[in-house]
């Protein structure tokens, strides 16, 4: 695909030049920017993968924290007086 850009001479010169320094051609390194900063075409692979990395790290009192104010923000942001992590199923249901 050809794409025609229009970019301020400052932009041009900044991306002429991380070229230039990484050894690449303008159209290179640009297919590369791209293709590293757009969405994967796979988003749930992504996500599944990041979930998995939290997952793995071996920090259970961060991982109990982060749970915690999950569940707290989560009652907290409804349009119902219903919470959805009622404290008496505490270690039952949830």
């Amino acid at each position: 695909m050809t794409l025609t850009l229009h970019l301020p001479l400052e932009l041009e010169q900044r991306l002429l030049q991380a070229a230039s320094r990484r050894g690449f051609s303008l159209d290179e390194y640009t297919v590369q920017l791209l293709d590293k900063y757009l969405p994967p075409t796979d988003r749930r692979t992504e996500i599944v993968t990041l979930l998995q990395s939290w997952l793995d790290e071996k920090n259970p009192e961060e991982q109990q924290e982060t749970g915690e104010y999950l569940i707290r923000t989560l009652d907290e942001d409804r349009f119902s007086d219903r919470q959805l992590f009622p404290a008496e199923l505490k270690d039952i249901s949830w």
